[in-house]
């Protein structure tokens, strides 16, 4: 563990951030507002580290008629603070399209204009953060026989830097999932590679593109893909029927509600697991009605006139996927009859979803000082803060990857705003209480023992 000596003290912040996607940067955002309004001395000090030369969230996929899942006002602040100079409506109206939204009488924007969003967001906090910055390790830093601080070096080009950090907040997103055994190329993509791979094909003519999947994203691979080269046939491979409708009733979106964290935080086990399959098909491997209805329309439409490009290959799975030079050779069997039929394409497409980055690796030392449940998996508290043993004193926050604990919402954007206020708060508390802090591991909270120094 690092021990600290005269003069050898780097830059110390009550809080870095690991990342700085559309989490991190509402993280951001609320640290702003309440510097703005408590003033410097109460001041929570803080710094981020992102990898990416400059602000991007899932680029490979904007589409450009592709909207939100998730309403406009679910955006970095409104639900924490409806009065934000950083909501949705005040980058419309610096945009000069308020008024035409507003006519426009849709909740969900397209992922495009909630990009730009994004970026007009992350650019007005951008003293903040420095991009361009791979965060290499983090090294405990040991004072009166505890952890209080973390030693955050990250790596740009050939030089490195050093923060010291009283707490973390990581927000490293998610990872593209593909499955075992097969590895992404220039003929094998996984769907975030989408615009980036698709510009390369261009000028190609292919004749058969393949889209494995039945979510949301495999449908608007589809539809894009279809659209893009006239000339392709473009398959279709699930193991259902034919693509689920999300439900976005008013009912079933209370699941994503903040008050829906602390049930469910609260409840036991078996009662997690019930509540992630009841509402399961709010969010996975579901697609909007319209996109389902508007494929339907067009592969009907081409079966009446006689040119159809658009094949469904349902209840069926790809099992053998081998590239060479020319393309991509594939098995497609049927799960009713075990039928297996060769298919060669010239791209697959893989729309398998994304699992969260696991943040302990990260860690170094630190991680072994983390305490994991009966299936290994992070424990953390209600604030989203990692339980750690009693000697480390820093604050270890995830956004994101705490799904077993907190729901649904745990890598969504519905509850960000919320979860970054509650984040804040733990930040301040813990710090005010100094040595005075308290917390029970047993509870999930994390021991909030003395020496973390002041959070302001």
């Amino acid at each position: 563990m690092s021990q600290v000596l005269p003069g050898d003290t780097p830059v110390i912040h009550d809080l870095v951030g690991i990342g700085f996607g559309p989490s991190n940067v509402a993280m951001a955002v609320a640290l702003r507002e309440h510097n703005a309004r408590v003033g410097r001395q109460e001041a929570v000090t803080s710094h981020f580290f992102e990898r990416q030369p400059r602000f991007g969230w899932h680029r490979g996929m904007l589409i450009d008629d592709a909207t939100m899942q998730v309403s406009y006002l679910k955006d970095l602040v409104t639900l924490r603070n409806p009065a934000s100079e950083f909501s949705f409506l005040c980058y419309l109206q610096g945009r000069g399209r308020l008024i035409d939204f507003v006519n426009h009488k849709n909740f969900f924007p397209l992922r495009v204009e909630f990009h730009e969003y994004f970026e007009w967001a992350a650019a007005k906090v951008d003293d903040m953060v420095s991009y361009g910055h791979d965060v290499v390790s983090v090294e405990p830093v040991l004072r009166e026989g505890g952890v209080t601080h973390f030693d955050v070096t990250a790596r740009c080009g050939s030089e490195e830097v050093v923060h010291r950090a009283r707490n973390l907040v990581i927000g490293t997103g998610l990872r593209p999932r593909m499955p075992e055994g097969v590895t992404r190329s220039k003929r094998i993509w996984h769907t975030s590679d989408l615009l980036t791979r698709v510009e390369e094909l261009e000028g190609t003519r292919p004749s058969r593109l393949i889209v494995v999947g039945a979510g949301q994203s495999a449908a608007e691979n589809v539809a894009h893909l279809h659209r893009r080269f006239p000339e392709a046939e473009i398959c279709a491979v699930f193991s259902r029927y034919g693509y689920s409708p999300a439900d976005d009733s008013g009912f079933a979106n209370r699941i994503f509600d903040p008050a829906a964290v602390d049930d469910y935080f609260s409840a036991p086990d078996e009662i997690k697991r019930k509540l992630m399959e009841y509402h399961g098909n709010t969010n996975y491997s579901v697609v909007d009605i319209d996109l389902i209805e508007d494929l339907y329309r067009q592969a009907y439409r081409e079966k009446v006139l006689g040119t159809e490009r658009l094949r469904f290959l349902n209840v069926s799975r790809l099992t053998g996927v081998e590239e060479d030079p020319d393309g991509v050779r594939t098995t497609v069997r049927s799960l009713l009859t075990g039928e297996e039929t060769p298919l060669e394409a010239d791209v697959v497409v893989f729309a398998t979803g994304y699992h969260p980055a696991d943040p302990l690796p990260l860690l170094g030392e630190v991680a072994h000082l983390c305490r994991r449940d009966e299936e290994g998996r992070v424990r953390v508290g209600r604030d989203y803060r990692v339980v750690t043993d009693p000697g480390v004193r820093g604050g270890i926050y995830l956004q994101g990857g705490t799904e077993h604990t907190h729901g649904i919402t745990s890598s969504l954007l519905s509850n960000t705003a919320i979860r970054v206020g509650e984040i804040l708060t733990s930040v301040i508390e813990r710090g005010e209480h100094g040595e005075h802090g308290e917390g029970d591991v047993g509870d999930g909270a994390g021991t909030l023992a003395d020496g973390i120094g002041s959070a302001r």
